[in-house]
């Protein structure tokens, strides 16, 4: 539900402080790799970036994490972002009445994020034996992530590393699928606003993944 004026300010204030003292990192001034000068590789807190979208692997209700300090992207995104986030995620999901299909993806405002605007969407999860069809699944999050950037006229997008923690995907094909799906995207999109895409990890396995792939 929707929050009062005055709790919304109190808490406004205190993210933005939080995330001042984190420190913001300009998305524009990070290096593009040797393999593609639209591609970056960026080790880090996602909620610090200043871009024009940043990616959340959200679940299919599509309103947060919902275990208190749990350590997932879905949960940092929100609780940095503010519960106006959750409730716009909310509205958008009363209003399509079923839970959200993977390999979609939803925009809403950053709200105290650096990042303009939050792209949500639900990646495949693996029990087992990698399928074709999950790998498909997450190819349609990369590019429905971009479209949608594309129709809200980003220029900057950081995608995280979409399935590959509780969702069990398996972390070298996720990046191989990450890099290869968002280069073939760009090449046959001309028409597309996006000039930047963020390849952002947190771990020192992913990091050694992506520069491998990234390297040219």
């Amino acid at each position: 539900k929707e929050t009062s004026e005055d709790f919304l300010k109190i808490q406004d204030a205190f993210l933005q402080e939080m995330t001042r003292e984190k420190g913001i990192v300009d998305g524009d001034s990070l290096e593009a790799t040797a393999l593609d000068k639209r591609l970056v590789l960026w080790q880090g807190d996602i909620s610090t970036l200043k871009v024009d979208a940043i990616v959340n692997a959200c679940n299919s209700a599509l309103l947060g994490c919902f275990i208190p300090n749990h350590n997932c992207i879905d949960n940092v995104e929100h609780s940095m972002a503010g519960v106006e986030m959750r409730y716009a995620c909310f509205r958008q999901m009363q209003e399509q009445g079923h839970e959200e299909a993977i390999g979609q993806c939803k925009i809403t405002p950053g709200y105290n994020l650096p990042a303009k605007y939050v792209l949500h969407t639900v990646g495949p999860m693996v029990q087992g034996k990698l399928t074709e069809k999950e790998i498909k699944e997450l190819k349609s999050c990369y590019r429905a992530c971009l479209t949608k950037a594309t129709e809200s006229k980003c220029k900057s997008v950081a995608f995280c590393c979409i399935s590959t923690g509780v969702f069990m995907f398996p972390k070298d094909k996720a990046a191989e699928i990450a890099v290869s799906t968002v280069r073939e995207w760009l090449d046959t999109h001309p028409e597309s606003t996006v000039e930047r895409v963020i390849f952002n990890v947190f771990t020192e396995e992913d990091k050694g993944i992506y520069e491998e792939l990234l390297k040219g």
